[in-house]
């Protein structure tokens, strides 16, 4: 949950890393967000038939900037530039690959959650 709460407070930060923890738990929490919104909306609404949930779709769009913050920032753990996560198999990649040990053109190592 602290990576969850770390990446919200980083809302709109481009720069600097993110560990592979770091990011990775904080997709896993917004996963099971988005789960339970589901669950709660179709037990809450069980009479009327809809495809998407309202709730859910409302709590993307409120983290859609920090989920593209963190994945920027964990392309620069790997030492890549941001714009990595628009190609998908290579993001992937990059995003389940370990970090730099080192300082590198980004920044300094991250130290959340390591």
């Amino acid at each position: 949950m602290a990576a969850y709460l770390a990446a919200l407070k980083k809302y709109a930060v481009f720069r600097g890393r993110a560990s592979r923890r770091e990011y990775w738990m904080y997709i896993l929490v917004s996963c099971v967000i988005v789960l339970a919104l589901v669950v709660i909306e179709g037990l809450l609404m069980s009479d009327v038939e809809a495809d998407e949930s309202v709730l859910a779709t409302l709590y993307q769009l409120a983290v859609f900037l920090p989920t593209v913050a963190a994945g920027v920032r964990r392309m620069h753990d790997t030492d890549h530039s941001g714009w990595w996560i628009l190609v998908p198999l290579v993001n992937l990649y990059f995003g389940i690959r370990a970090g730099d040990r080192q300082t590198n053109r980004f920044g300094l190592i991250p130290t959340l959650l390591r």
